[in-house]
């Protein structure tokens, strides 16, 4: 969103437990405490936390210290998977095509593409399919979480009426 950032904390499911949106000008690891403050008293039992490449450093010590979680960063695999390459009469430049070939993965250390951060992913998904999430149309960064929170209701209870009838 242009001027905003959303902050969402989402269970393992992709439920949204907070929403957080501020201004475009503070960054991610030093909007950590004000995502996180007072998440312990509604949520006792989280203890594990997965968070992007942009929380690292202080936002990753910040958890560590005034919450006691422990911290895992997603993270990009460190070895590319794959390259492009020509194909066809390299002599002449109008026959020739490229194609991305994938390199078979290594069974040592490659855990897929980054784990964990489709969950957020997906979420975000499920709330821009709504029309007044896609554009930011609210003057209030309060009443921009307000809506997030109206959108995961809504998408809850059409889960609800489907599993029941």
């Amino acid at each position: 969103m242009n001027g905003r950032k959303r902050h969402l904390v989402v269970d393992t499911l992709g439920l949204v437990v907070r929403a957080v949106v501020h201004p475009a000008d503070l960054q991610d690891r030093a909007a950590i405490p004000r995502v996180l403050t007072g998440i312990t008293e509604h949520y006792p039992r989280l203890r594990h936390v997965w968070v992007d490449q942009g929380y690292t450093g202080q936002g990753r010590t910040w958890i560590e210290e005034h919450l006691g979680w422990t911290v895992e960063v997603v993270q990009h695999p460190s070895k590319p998977r794959g390259k492009w390459v020509p194909h066809g009469d390299l002599t002449d430049l109008r026959t020739v095509w490229f194609s991305y070939e994938r390199f078979p993965p290594s069974h040592t250390g490659f855990r897929g593409v980054l784990p964990r951060r489709w969950v957020v992913e997906r979420t975000f998904a499920w709330l821009l399919t709504n029309r007044r999430m896609a554009m930011e149309y609210d003057f209030l960064p309060t009443s921009s979480e307000a809506r997030i929170y109206l959108v995961m209701i809504r998408l809850m209870t059409r889960r609800l009426a489907r599993d029941v009838a």
